[in-house]
């Protein structure tokens, strides 16, 4: 089992800049990729972000990129979501994600990932 926990939610104006983490542990030792997801009210959950854990390949949704930076620190067994220039349509709970074993997948839909954290909100005021 892996268990994920996120941090570094908050209340932040529009344009402002939050850091997301994401703490991995138990069976980290076969983890292949790590994720961010985010599900506003009344909406469905969305990828947001992904890196995978041997090369940092990384992807991004079109919403996010060119403002969203996700890294790792594997020795720490941490993801990192850099969020700058807030809007407030990204208010909403992220979650971190994880899988184990390269599925030959894009990892950008929720049924890629076998492990989920609690999420952590994010509200970005206007």
């Amino acid at each position: 089992q892996v268990q994920l926990v996120e941090s570094g939610g908050g209340l932040v104006q529009a344009g402002g800049s939050l850091r997301l983490s994401c703490a991995a542990s138990g069976r980290t030792f076969s983890m292949y990729v790590m994720g961010w997801f985010r599900q506003a009210p009344g909406k469905a959950r969305e990828f947001v972000a992904r890196i995978t854990l041997s090369d940092s390949s990384t992807r991004y949704a079109d919403s996010v990129k060119g403002r969203f930076t996700i890294s790792r620190d594997n020795a720490k067994n941490t993801v990192y979501l850099q969020m700058n220039s807030l809007k407030p349509e990204d208010t909403a709970v992220y979650y971190c994600a994880a899988d184990r074993f390269n599925s030959g997948t894009i990892y950008t839909r929720t049924y890629d990932y076998d492990y989920w954290g609690q999420g952590t909100q994010v509200t970005v005021s206007s």
